[in-house]
């Protein structure tokens, strides 16, 4: 059985940091190419992040850019998601996922190339 599970989610205050992180099991991230995306309330499911399975290609949207960090820790399985800086606005559910897709810096795959998927952990940005 495939499985990913996010963890790390919570309250921050604006300017804070939280660490995402997602566990693997049933395969090898190193293999996969992990995304990361985010959902905020009546909003559709956007892409924040992905890293490459073959080598060190990491995308980032621009709103993100220069707070968050993507990084692999293979030897546990495991896929990060370094939250710095946060604002208000990154208010959301983070899902990872997986694909056999390369992550570009252009920023593929998109969603529908991703063929497993977590469930989610909330993160809440707030005073």
């Amino acid at each position: 059985q495939l499985q990913l599970v996010e963890s790390g989610g919570g309250l921050a205050q604006p300017g804070g940091s939280l660490r995402l992180s997602c566990a693997a099991t049933g395969f090898t991230v190193d293999y996969y190419t992990i995304g990361w995306f985010r959902q905020a309330p009546g909003k559709e499911r956007e892409r924040v992040s992905c890293i490459s399975s073959s080598d060190s290609t990491t995308f980032y949207i621009d709103s993100v850019k220069g707070r968050f960090t993507i990084s692999r820790d293979n030897a546990e399985n495991l896929v990060y998601l370094e939250m710095n800086t946060l604002k208000p606005e990154d208010t959301a559910v983070y899902y990872c996922a997986a694909s056999i897709i390369d992550c570009t810096v252009l920023g593929d795959p998109r969603q529908g190339d991703y063929d497993y998927w977590g469930q989610g952990t909330q993160v809440t940005v707030s005073s």
